[in-house]
């Protein structure tokens, strides 16, 4: 399969020669995407770089990741690339991984791969703390919103994906920015595509990273919300409709009407000194109790739903 690389390049004119001189024989393009770099970093590939692969694709804006990595997506699908693969700039990501990424894809047995740095505890202790802990949060929410609840490290920029599924992603409506990667899950999940985790450790240097925690996690928390409401709608209502589409409504009504029922009778039990009886309680726990069973019967069959078979077998001849 015709292999493409598509470089982001922001700020990264200190790493991003020695990321292109490690990409080996295997790949047949490289798509260096110049993000509106303050920096020239398309200038500087074109300079110094002469590998005859390479194509410095240039913003007049700045698009974010998101907009870049999708700028290189185009461009490859256009050239009648096969499977393309994300790697960042700045030298965190060893180009030598990237076969381990493809190899998946190449034999049918995934659409999409991605990098996760937790696989190695190990190797963990490397990462910043607040990235890990970051990672952690994020990664239970992403669950959430995407469906892949067997995925971890979300935020890993390392991906690689099939033509197949690149084709029918999108792109206008995807995130641009700090949300890219997570954002892509949802939309490959709305597809039914197959995902899987590839192993990898990560290098940090003296590389700053342009994601402030502070500023994005009120957009990163909306976002989840908003994904994982669209995807239940979709799946479970929209394209099919099972027991799970039962579960979830009834379970959130007893919930809400437990602890709205316990919260009016304890507040009156406070205003008029008198005890709650038994059977009040009782009232109020059993609806709260049953609610939290059927909630958790919709996550179990939610996990179930996990895509299991490649997109790219499925579209086999139809994505030229």
């Amino acid at each position: 399969m015709k292999t493409a690389v598509v470089i982001p390049a922001y700020k990264v004119t200190k790493h991003i020669l020695s990321v292109l001189e490690a990409i080996g024989p295997e790949v047949s393009a490289i798509y260096v995407v110049d993000d509106c770099c303050p920096d020239e970093s398309g200038v500087f590939v074109r300079t110094h770089a002469n590998d005859p692969r390479i194509q410095v694709i240039t913003h007049s804006e700045n698009k974010g990741v998101g907009g870049a990595v999708v700028t290189g997506y185009l461009a490859a699908l256009g050239d009648g690339m096969e499977i393309m693969v994300k790697i960042d700039g700045d030298g965190q990501m060893d180009p030598a991984l990237l076969t381990q990424f493809i190899a998946p894809i190449m034999q049918g047995q995934a659409d999409y791969t991605k990098g996760n740095r937790f696989f190695d505890l190990e190797q963990i202790h490397q990462m910043p703390t607040i990235r890990l802990i970051g990672n952690a949060g994020l990664s239970f929410l992403s669950k959430l919103s995407t469906g892949y609840w067997d995925l971890f490290d979300p935020t890993n920029g390392f991906t690689a994906i099939h033509r197949s599924v690149a084709m029918r992603l999108p792109y206008s409506r995807i995130s641009e920015r700090y949300f890219f990667e997570t954002d892509m899950l949802f939309r490959l999940n709305t597809l039914s595509a197959v995902v899987l985790d590839i192993p990898m450790d990560a290098k940090y240097g003296e590389e700053e990273s342009n994601l402030k925690i502070g500023k994005v996690l009120p957009e990163f928390l909306m976002k989840h919300a908003r994904n994982f409401l669209k995807r239940i709608f979709y799946n479970y209502y929209l394209r099919d409709m099972s027991i799970a589409s039962i579960e979830l409504p009834i379970g959130l009504l007893l919930v809400l009407f437990g602890i709205s029922f316990g919260s009016i009778a304890w507040i009156a039990s406070i205003r008029t000194g008198v005890a709650t009886t038994a059977g009040t309680v009782m009232l109020s726990a059993l609806p709260l109790i049953l609610g939290l069973q059927f909630i958790l019967a919709f996550l179990a069959n939610d996990m179930a739903r996990i895509p299991r078979r490649p997109l790219q077998l499925v579209w086999k001849g139809t994505c030229k």
